[in-house]
């Protein structure tokens, strides 16, 4: 493991890792919870996140864009967007909405301007369960002319997610995975 994903999985488990008893968004029940964005809106830990997914987005295939659903995907496409820039890159992002606005535009995607139809976009997620959030991000950006290509995760609870994803053609990875938050 790099140092930086060393100091960030300190960071994840320290802020964002908690034991009791908690319903996920999927209605499963579960004896921990982690809150990402209490190490994506951490100043080191949002710059070792944006640091390593543009990595890891870069390692991808033709990759223009990144995008990731409110509230949780905000802090993971700036970063990202930043790094990117940092690194004299031109990824550029956008933001999912849950519902459309509903005035003004009625738009599900922010962002817009600074994409092209049939570019190759990436999801950025915080924390992946069963990856039924994934699919809907994807099938909204797919849906305003995009090609999304698949995730990028803070972390993978290893709770079918990855196999969800992986079984509708889209390429998944995670920085960690609920073995590193338990064992690392």
């Amino acid at each position: 493991m790099t140092e930086d994903r060393a100091v960030l999985l300190n960071i994840l488990k320290t802020l964002s890792y908690e034991e009791g008893e908690f319903t996920l968004v999927s209605g499963k029940k579960s004896s921990f919870y982690i809150d990402a964005k209490e190490t994506t809106l951490n100043p080191e830990g949002m710059y070792l996140v944006g640091k390593i997914m543009y990595e890891m987005v870069r390692q991808m295939q033709d990759i223009q864009a990144v995008g990731g659903v409110s509230i949780g995907g905000d802090p993971l496409v700036s970063s990202v967007v930043l790094s990117s820039y940092l690194n004299k890159d031109n990824l550029m992002g956008f933001l999912i909405r849950k519902e459309p606005k509903g005035h003004g535009t009625n738009q599900w995607i922010e962002g817009g301007k600074n994409l092209k139809k049939g570019m190759n976009v990436v999801i950025l997620e915080d924390v992946v369960t069963t990856g039924g959030s994934s699919l809907k991000a994807m099938e909204a950006v797919e849906k305003g002319g995009y090609n999304a290509k698949g995730v990028v995760a803070l972390l993978d609870r290893l709770d079918g997610g990855r196999e969800t994803i992986e079984a509708k053609g889209y390429s998944f990875k995670s920085i960690f995975t609920l073995k590193d938050i338990r064992n690392g």
